[in-house]
């Protein structure tokens, strides 16, 4: 029963790997660096960062979504941290880190650190296994269950996704279909217009009966 559940649970960890973003850089003073993450609705994300030590410099680290409403904000971030918060709703979210040298003038890199987890992996399954009082089995079914829930919840947003790009395909299709036959008949109306003037104009030259 326990392999068992190993073998599934990794199976689900590799359509899960995208709930874990870690990243390491170097960010020099008086700059800023970001990147972008996509969450879905109503998600649990986490985070823990690391900045190396400079006591003439100050970090900054802001998250915010695309229509830049502030999830988090840290003015003078030093050594380890943590952040968290609850996405609203489906969006694109930006987590900054921004160096301020004081005094101004140029300072060392700084080395920084992050690792963000949203969805089942973000959850601390100890606490959880501790408040409802669940064995170790009972913890792994937990988890399996909810990585099964996130995945089936990424699949049906990537099935809606794709419904609505190929709606949006077929009335594309349909209007160049309709402005196809428009031009069409716009350049026959055109043509009958000018053999019908060029007639009448000759006509009137006498050159033709």
């Amino acid at each position: 029963m326990k392999s068992t559940l190993l073998f599934i649970s990794s199976i689900l960890l590799l359509f899960a790997v995208d709930q874990v973003f870690s990243l390491r850089f170097h960010l020099p003073s008086n700059a800023k660096k970001c990147f972008r993450e996509e969450i879905h609705k109503n998600v649990l994300v986490k985070g823990d960062y690391s900045i190396s030590d400079d006591p003439n410099q100050k970090v900054t680290i802001k998250v915010t979504d695309s229509k830049k409403h502030v999830f988090f904000n840290k003015d003078n971030a030093k050594g380890e941290g943590k952040f968290a918060f609850n996405s609203d709703e489906y969006d694109l979210f930006d987590v900054c880190f921004e160096s301020h040298m004081e005094g101004g003038g140029r300072g060392a890199d700084l080395e920084v650190y992050v690792d963000v987890r949203h969805g089942a992996e973000a959850k601390n399954y100890d606490e959880i296994a501790k408040a409802q009082k669940l064995k170790p089995l009972e913890v792994e079914l937990k988890r399996l269950e909810d990585l099964s829930e996130s995945i089936v919840n990424d699949f049906a947003y990537m099935r809606s996704r794709e419904e609505a790009m190929r709606d949006t395909n077929e009335s594309t299709h349909s209007r160049v279909l309709y402005f196809s036959v428009f031009s069409m008949l716009c350049l026959l109306g055109l043509a009958t217009w000018q053999v019908l003037y060029l007639r009448r104009y000759f006509k009137a030259k006498k050159l033709i009966e």
